[in-house]
């Protein structure tokens, strides 16, 4: 399977640069998987399609302030670095703009020397291992001098840091927000459960590698990143029991998504776990854990429109993207959601 196969034209002024005033009132695209039928609605209503017995499933990692800008300590010249995740104590997995400048050995200080770093390694892919040295704690220390790290794609300053992350958010580790899950309000998630919807947690961290581009023509030879996943045992057990019932299993996300695909397949059924997976889910896989999914409308040729794909045939995801695109939805991070049904 080529990945020109999954291809098709954006306009750059669909690509959401800002978040609608009220989380709820983007716009939903309703996609039937078995019909390819396609219908427009408010994101609010959500409730609608949902039933008593059902399980929304939904990714509470926290987003952190992984991006900081500093200065080389012996020259003064400016560097920006993003936090992808933590290898061991202080020492992290980054990745610094410009790259060249920063050698084993190179000292960076941020914020008036509140925060200073020291580079202890090289990565493969040009990143850099650096270990932080602070005081107090390292994680307030990044509220501070830390911003969010915006995709590439959003060119905007956010003037409300919250709105990259979810109402949700608790457990800190993300690079990006789990963006499916930032319609959701707590009012809306109080509806769902009046009306007698299950509402389960899980956590994967995601990491710039979902992002990363695919480089390869043939689908099959690209590599995706590895994220860590996390699922408790109140939630594997909620998950089986909606399935004994006969619910309906509704991921938020793609990354909510990979989390039980990794788990389904593995076992069977779900289970406490946490782990790594790199799990790759494109056309022809059939799908173990789900039965329905929320998520944006996302890049052309990505491994997330691949699983979207996966998911409600490829002719139909891209019959409803080239819908989206005539019927002006937003796209990307900020942008409007389908519901995959």
């Amino acid at each position: 399977m080529n990945v020109e196969d999954f291809d098709f034209h954006l306009p750059e002024e669909l690509i959401a640069q800002t978040p609608l005033e009220h989380r709820s009132e983007s716009r939903l695209m309703v996609l039937d998987k078995e019909e390819g039928s396609i219908a427009h609605h408010k994101f609010k209503n959500i409730v609608d399609f949902l039933d008593e017995g059902d399980c929304l499933v939904l990714n509470d990692t926290r987003v952190l302030p992984a991006r900081l800008f500093g200065q080389k300590q012996d020259t003064g010249a400016n560097l920006e670095v993003l936090l992808l995740k933590q290898e061991d104590g202080d020492q992290w997995e980054t990745l610094v703009k410009p790259a060249k400048r920063v050698r084993v050995g190179t000292e960076i200080v941020f914020g008036d020397g509140k925060l200073k770093a020291t580079c202890t390694g090289l990565k493969e892919h040009g990143g850099r291992i650096l270990e932080f040295s602070y005081e107090g704690i390292f994680y307030e220390v990044l509220d501070e001098l830390g911003e969010m790290p915006l995709p590439p794609y959003i060119r905007e300053r956010l003037d409300e840091q919250d709105r990259y992350q979810t109402v949700f958010a608790k457990e800190r580790g993300s690079a990006a927000a789990p963006t499916a899950g930032l319609h959701f309000t707590e009012e809306l998630l109080e509806e769902l459960k009046a009306k007698g919807v299950h509402i389960a947690f899980i956590t994967l961290h995601v990491g710039l590698g979902t992002f990363r581009p695919v480089s390869v023509d043939n689908i099959e030879d690209h590599d995706m990143h590895a994220e860590f996943y996390q699922v408790s045992e109140g939630t594997a057990r909620l998950l089986n029991e909606v399935r004994a019932n006969g619910g309906r299993i509704i991921t938020v996300g793609t990354t909510s998504t990979r989390t039980l695909e990794t788990i389904a397949s593995k076992h069977g059924e779900f289970v406490e776990e946490n782990g790594w997976t790199n799990i790759f889910i494109y056309p022809g896989y059939e799908f173990k854990g789900i039965d329905g999914l929320i998520t944006n409308f996302h890049l052309p040729k990505s491994t997330l429109i691949m699983l979207v794909s996966a998911l409600a045939g490829r002719e139909n995801v891209l019959h409803a993207y080239n819908t989206a695109v005539k019927e002006q939805y937003r796209f990307f991070s900020f942008g409007d959601a389908m519901f995959i049904k």
